[in-house]
């Protein structure tokens, strides 16, 4: 079983900065794909991106491009989400997610099977 930890979140106004971290532990030999999903208030989970976990290759969701990066240190377990001129709107639940199979690195949500307890982002305009 693989435990994931996010951190990083807070409150920031309206085009800062934020870094976010995942950290996995556990049985994390077998993951292949590691992901960020978000969360608003009323709203649908929403896929941000994902990295290929022992390999190379970042697919970051096209409205989010330029201004969310992801990146990741195996050393350490851990990925990080690089979130530039937030704005109100990206206020939200962030969650980061583990899969083993191709398919999540493209968003299926369903592909995912360890997730996060998630942390609060909330930006003030």
């Amino acid at each position: 079983q693989v435990h994931l930890v996010e951190s990083g979140g807070g409150l920031v106004q309206a085009g800062g900065a934020l870094r976010l971290s995942c950290a996995a532990s556990g049985d994390i030999l077998g993951t292949f794909v590691m992901g960020w999903f978000r969360q608003a208030p009323g709203k649908e989970r929403e896929f941000l991106g994902a990295i290929v976990w022992p390999g190379d290759g970042t697919n970051v969701a096209d409205s989010l491009k330029g201004r969310f990066f992801i990146s990741k240190d195996t050393g350490q377990n851990t990925m990080y989400l690089q979130m530039n001129n937030l704005q109100p709107e990206d206020s939200a639940i962030y969650y980061c997610a583990r899969s083993e199979i191709a398919s999540a690195y493209y968003g299926t949500s369903s592909s995912y099977d360890s997730w996060g307890q998630g942390t609060q982002v909330t930006v003030s305009s």
